[in-house]
C-alpha cells in the first residue's frame, strides 16, 4: 500500500527489512539506537556508543560492522585515548543516498536533490503552470523526476523518497489534493499514489507553506524556534505553523489557510468563492492588477519606463517603490497593511515566537516589510506580540523544496526512540 511505502526505506536504513521477530526485534531496535546515536553525536567511538547506550561492546561492534558494510557509516580517523588504545571513530555517511524535494508552485517546478543531512547537491527546474491542470501538469512533473532519476547524480546512489509541495489544501495521509482554489482541475487528484506507483518510490505530499515552515525551522531563519509560523506570500498566500516543534495540520489537513481571512467584506472576489480575502487583496496577481488599472487610469509612474505593463512583476514594483515611485509605494504599502492585519489575527490566536515571511511578495523590499511589522504590532495584543520577531526567510525560493526533502528525511529516520534496549 502507498500509505506504508516508507516502511521499505526506513527499514533498510534501520535494519528492520530482515523481518525477524521477538529476539530479532531487539536487534532491530538496538541497530536503530546505535544509528541514531551516531547521527546525533557526530564522530563517536564504538566504546563510547556502548557506554552511552548500555549495549554490550560485542553487540555494538556487530552493528557497526553491518553499517560499515552497507556504507551507512564510515570510519573517520583516530580519537583521543581515555586510558587505553586510541579508538577508531565512526561517522554517519550522509552521502550514502539522496532524497528529492520538489516545489510545485503556481508557475514553477523547482526540484532539489539533497543528501541525508538535507544539504542540496543539485537543482532542477521546469516550465510549469498549475492552472493547466493535471492532464498537462503531471507529464511535466513526471518528466522532471525521470530526468533527475536518470541523471549522473544518482548513478551510484539510492534515492530514498520524494517530497512534493503543492499550493493548496490536501489530505496529508493520502496525498490527495482537496478543493484547491489555485489548482483548477486538481481536486481529488491522488498525487502521492500516482507518483509512488510511477516511480516505485516512497512519496509524501504536503502544502507548500507547511514545507516552507519545515525548511526554515530546520535549516533557515527558524532554527531553534519551536513555535513559529511561515507565511508564504506569492500568487497564493498560505501559512505553515510549527507547534511544539511539529507541523500543525489541523483536523483534516487544511490548517493555515491565512490567505482566506477576510480583510474587508466588500473586497474583490477571491478564487475560493468569497470576497475580500487577503489573497485577493495582497497576492501577486492583486498587486500587479492594481498597478495596471492605475496606469490605465493615467497615474504617473516610473514603472512604464522600466517595463511594459503587460510584463509587470512584483520585483519590478518593489524596485520602483524603493526608488521612490509614489504609485508603487502606495500599492506595496497597502498590501503590507492587509498582510499585517492578517498576521495580527495569527499572533493573537497562535502566539508564535517568530513569523517568517517567504515568497515573492515578501522579497520586494523594506517598504512592505516595515508596513507589515507596524500594522501587525498596532493590531496585536501587547502580551501576544511582546518578544515576537517578524523576519524574512533565509532559504528564499528554495524553502519549500528544502522542506519537502526534510519531510522525507524525517520519515526515513522515524522509528524507535532512544529508549535503551540491552542485549
Amino acid at each position: 500500500m502507498v500509505k506504508d511505502s516508507f516502511n521499505h526505506t526506513s527499514s533498510w536504513i534501520n535494519g528492520t527489512h530482515k523481518g525477524k521477530a521477538d529476539a530479532g526485534l531487539i536487534g532491530e531496535l538496538n541497530r536503530s539506537i546505535v544509528l541514531n546515536f551516531i547521527r546525533q553525536e557526530g564522530s563517536i567511538s564504538r566504546a563510547e556508543i556502548a557506554v552511552r547506550t548500555q549495549l554490550s561492546r560485542s553487540a555494538v561492534s556487530n552493528i557497526i560492522s553491518s553499517l560499515l558494510d552497507e556504507g551507512i557509516v564510515h570510519e573517520s580517523g583516530i580519537g583521543e585515548s581515555k586510558g587505553g588504545r586510541r579508538p577508531i571513530m565512526v561517522n554517519f555517511n550522509y552521502s550514502v543516498a539522496y532524497v528529492l524535494g520538489i516545489d510545485m508552485g503556481a508557475n514553477h517546478l523547482l526540484a532539489l536533490l539533497a543528501d541525508l543531512e538535507g544539504n542540496p547537491v543539485a537543482e532542477f527546474n521546469a516550465e510549469f503552470s498549475v492552472e493547466n491542470g493535471p492532464e498537462i501538469g503531471i507529464p511535466i512533473l513526471v518528466e522532471l523526476i525521470r530526468r533527475i532519476v536518470e541523471s549522473e547524480f544518482l548513478k551510484n546512489k539510492r534515492l530514498y523518497g520524494i517530497g512534493l509541495g503543492v499550493t493548496g489544501p490536501l489530505d496529508f495521509e493520502t496525498g490527495t489534493v482537496v478543493m484547491p482554489p489555485l489548482m483548477p482541475g486538481w481536486n481529488k487528484f491522488p498525487l502521492r499514489r500516482y507518483l509512488s506507483e510511477e516511480f516505485q518510490l516512497p512519496v509524501l505530499v504536503d502544502n507548500d507553506a507547511n514545507l516552507g515552515a519545515i525548511g526554515e525551522r530546520w535549516r533557515g531563519a527558524g532554527l531553534g524556534q519551536n513555535n513559529l509560523a511561515y507565511v508564504k506570500l506569492g500568487t497564493g498566500i498560505g501559512c505553515g505553523m510549527v507547534v511544539d516543534g511539529k507541523i500543525f495540520r489541523g483536523a483534516n489537513g487544511s490548517a493555515g489557510e491565512i490567505g482566506h481571512i477576510t480583510i474587508t467584506r466588500d473586497g474583490p472576489p477571491c478564487r475560493c468563492g468569497s470576497f475580500g480575502c487577503l489573497e485577493s487583496m495582497a497576492g501577486t496577481p492583486a498587486i500587479i492588477n492594481r498597478i495596471r488599472l492605475a496606469i490605465q487610469a493615467g497615474r504617473d509612474t516610473t514603472l512604464t519606463k522600466i517595463c511594459d505593463p503587460a510584463d509587470l512583476t512584483v520585483a519590478a514594483i518593489g524596485e520602483a517603490a524603493a526608488s521612490g515611485d509614489n504609485l508603487s509605494m502606495e500599492v506595496i504599502s497597502d498590501a503590507g497593511r492587509y498582510i499585517g492585519i492578517a498576521l495580527a489575527t495569527l499572533v493573537n490566536l497562535f502566539n508564535p515566537s517568530m513569523i517568517i515571511l517567504g515568497g515573492g511578495v515578501a522579497a520586494v523590499g523594506e517598504v512592505i516589510l516595515n508596513q507589515i511589522k507596524q500594522t501587525a504590532k498596532d493590531r496585536s495584543l501587547v502580551a501576544s506580540f511582546q518578544g515576537m520577531q517578524i523576519v524574512r526567510g533565509k532559504l528564499g525560493i528554495e524553502a519549500v523544496a528544502i522542506g519537502a526533502a526534510m519531510l522525507v528525511l524525517q520519515e526515513v529516520f522515524k522509528g524507535p526512540q532512544l529508549s535503551l534496549v540491552t542485549g
